[in-house]
């Protein structure tokens, strides 16, 4: 791949950088396609390299020792994985792959620690998006404790919606189904409760939004908190 032109990057981080520290980093960047299922962090297991998507949604999943598992939280072009390059943490037990697939640049994650210890903005920024990521977990723990399963589904669509150019999003019901921590037959049930109210249309493998406002209205305060801190912290998604 030819030289990388930061105007032409979609991720938000790396858009957001000093040109002088995207000069650094880009001759790092390996861009690659990122399909459905591509693991990007495993369980305690330190990462060889830092992801960076232009496109697609990624999944962070959390997993019992009994084979339990629900999604804590997604990011996109919005973001990188994993957070613990950034924290100087090591690793982490959460399972972190592509859950719509995408593309995106890796860079290797001694090259990125080395330039986080050199470069205090961006170290700040990631830092910052760290934050951010933090905040939309506890959110997804509070939202799978207070609000129905019709409400929480609406707010990961809204989510899904933020990371996806146009209105078509895939989503699976087994996607569904991970990221409610609730079974399949209750995802359809939901899908249909929002296609009735004309917020979506739903098919197969496929999730339409027909109305924006009216499904933010509908998740009411289960959407909203974190891509709040989000702004606060680093800026529009885009």
């Amino acid at each position: 791949m030819g030289e990388i032109r930061q105007a032409a990057v979609r991720n938000n981080l790396l858009r957001l950088v000093s040109a002088e520290s995207f000069d650094a980093i880009a001759k790092h960047l390996e861009f690659l396609e990122l399909p459905r299922g591509f693991e990007l962090s495993e369980p305690h297991e330190e990462a060889d390299y830092a992801y960076f998507p232009e496109s697609g949604i990624a999944s962070i999943v959390a997993r019992s020792p009994q084979g339990q598992h629900a999604e804590i939280g997604i990011f996109g072009r919005d973001g990188m994985t994993p957070a613990t390059v950034v924290l100087d943490a090591g690793t982490d037990p959460y399972s972190i792959f592509m859950q719509v697939q995408g593309e995106g640049y890796r860079v290797r994650a001694s090259i990125l620690k080395q330039m986080l210890d050199e470069d205090a903005a961006v170290r700040v920024l990631l830092g910052r998006y760290a934050q951010a990521l933090s905040v939309q977990g506890a959110y997804t723990s509070l939202s799978n404790a207070v609000h129905h399963i019709d409400e929480r589904l609406a707010r990961w669509i809204l989510m899904c919606h933020d990371r996806t150019d146009g209105d078509e999003i895939s989503l699976t019901h087994e996607f569904l189904s991970i990221m409610l921590a609730v079974r399949r037959p209750s995802v359809t049930t939901a899908l249909h409760m929002l296609e009735g109210r004309k917020l979506i249309y739903s098919e197969r493998g496929m999730i339409i939004v027909r109305d924006r406002p009216a499904l933010e209205q509908f998740a009411n305060d289960a959407y909203g908190e974190c891509e709040r801190e989000y702004f606060r912290l680093i800026g529009p998604f885009s």
